[in-house]
């Protein structure tokens, strides 16, 4: 389905390259420096103390379509235009999912259970049919031929999580006549979460359940019978768009993080953290800057629904306004409460098992490589993070537009050497409250908030003085773009 948007973007400014080219030179370095030094501890968690009141007197959410979020936006949108910059507040549609709590029955033995997001709803009565359990293989019911043999038609199909997106598990289960899906997560947590994606168009009800329940599920034969009680409508939503009157229009520095939570929680980590840096480095840097390359900052919305307000605010982008990016910095989770620090992926070093297919454009590389010496120079040695479109540097990637930024970590655990590098607790995740309403002030770690977050200052400062040499990106007359299709 295309969901109409109205949107209205910076493709221009005041300024032009030649009279960006004729201010005194700066240096690079020493800018993106002093810009770090600007952008303090407290500045940032003084953001994240207003966002988390901002959900307390929000149910304990700010997700996208709750008076949490709107209030969200109108923080941003204010802190810059009462630091003199034009803000835009383009408007886009979202579709948002509720579901209650679901179950399964089997043997009289019933099983809680919880929607992937955009899930069918069930009858009040429920789907029935004989559950049919996938092998657990290196395929889990991700093609067709994954269930060659299986009695599918008509049947409740329980998959794990894992290899493929949940939309491709459910496409080829109703491919082979499936009447609904239960997939069971692959590690031990309380409740899985995960989405089927905005766009899809679901034909079945698909919940999930935990680790053990999928185990001992598996033991089990007989009719299942699936309940669930989802809907999903359609909201209008808002991005906060700002960008310097000062530098070249055409060689735009663009640095972004979702300013929304997930429904179940604050988000002060996910993603207050990433909004707080972004901001107070706007908020530092001013309106009409000393730099070269105008620097536009974004705080989209629906990243949690599916990437929704930055990929909408991409795909709102002629070829000529998407030669004028030069390149794309996300901020996505900085100050997790058992922090890692990783840059994303951007000279696709991480081995082949780990690295996926992403879209990674030139100039990504030495993206990463800015941030991997920022990251030395603060103590702390660089891992790789996958380009795995989790987050809002994949419609950027996906148009052509180099990208990078850092990551603290999420419901991944940290690894024996990833805590003997950064003095963490191996075996934990780097965030526990991950899409939890436990993602509070309290879980922020100051220290990790303090370096990425100096990290976020230290490379829109550098990339707006110079976008040249090693760790530069291409040239305007050079640069590869793609139009997005809506």
């Amino acid at each position: 389905m295309v969901i109409a948007v109205t949107l209205m973007l910076f493709t221009g400014g005041c300024a032009s390259p030649n009279n960006a080219n004729s201010m005194k030179p700066v240096s690079a370095p020493d800018f993106a420096a002093s810009l770090r030094g600007r952008v303090t501890t407290d500045a940032m968690m003084a953001h994240l103390t207003k966002l988390s009141d901002i959900a307390k007197a929000n149910n304990n959410t700010r997700a996208v379509g709750t008076p949490g979020y709107d209030a969200s936006v109108d923080y941003v949108a204010g802190k810059l235009r009462d630091k003199g910059f034009d803000v835009q507040t383009p408007q886009f549609e979202a579709r948002v999912f509720h579901a209650d709590p679901g179950s399964v029955t089997i043997a009289d033995k019933k099983f809680e259970a919880r929607a992937l997001e955009f899930s069918l709803a069930t009858p009040p009565v429920g789907v029935t049919g004989p559950l049919v359990a996938v092998p657990v293989d290196a395929s889990p019911g991700c093609n067709v031929a994954d269930y060659d043999n299986l009695p599918v038609n008509g049947a409740v199909v329980l998959v794990d999580r894992g290899t493929c997106p949940f939309s491709q598990k459910e496409k080829a289960a109703v491919q082979r006549g499936a009447v609904a899906m239960v997939v069971a997560d692959n590690t031990i947590e309380e409740k899985m979460g995960g989405t089927l994606g905005e766009s899809t168009d679901v034909k079945v009800p698909v919940v999930s359940v935990t680790k053990s329940d999928g185990a001992l599920l598996r033991t089990m034969t007989g009719p299942a019978t699936v309940q669930l009680s989802a809907e999903t409508k359609t909201i209008s939503a808002r991005n906060v768009i700002a960008q310097t009157k000062t530098g070249s229009t055409s060689d735009v520095v663009m640095a972004g993080a979702h300013l929304d939570s997930v429904p179940e929680g604050p988000g002060i980590n996910d993603n207050g953290s990433g909004v707080a840096a972004v901001l107070e480095t706007a908020l530092q840097l001013g309106n009409s800057p000393g730099i070269h390359n105008a620097v536009r900052v974004g705080f989209w919305g629906a990243e949690e629904l599916g990437l929704i307000g930055s990929r909408k605010y991409v795909e709102s982008l002629d070829l000529n306004a998407l030669k004028d990016i030069a390149l794309y910095l996300n901020f996505d989770m900085l100050a997790s409460p058992n922090p890692g620090y990783f840059t994303y992926d951007g000279d696709q070093s991480l081995p082949l098992d780990q690295r996926g297919n992403p879209v990674v454009p030139e100039g990504s590389a030495g993206i990463e490589r800015s941030l991997a010496a920022y990251l030395n120079s603060a103590g702390k040695t660089p891992q790789d993070t996958s380009f795995d479109g989790r987050s809002d540097y994949d419609g950027f990637t996906v148009a052509g537009i180099p990208a990078g930024g850092l990551f603290s970590g999420a419901e991944v655990k940290e690894t024996q050497e990833e805590a003997k590098l950064w003095g963490g607790a191996a075996d934990q995740p780097f965030d526990p409250n991950y899409h939890k309403d436990t993602d509070t002030l309290d879980h922020i770690d100051k220290t990790a908030l303090g370096i990425n977050g100096g990290g976020v200052a230290y490379s829109i400062g550098l990339y707006a003085q110079d976008l040249t040499g090693r760790n530069g990106v291409p040239v305007r007359e050079d640069r590869t773009r793609h139009t997005v299709s809506k």
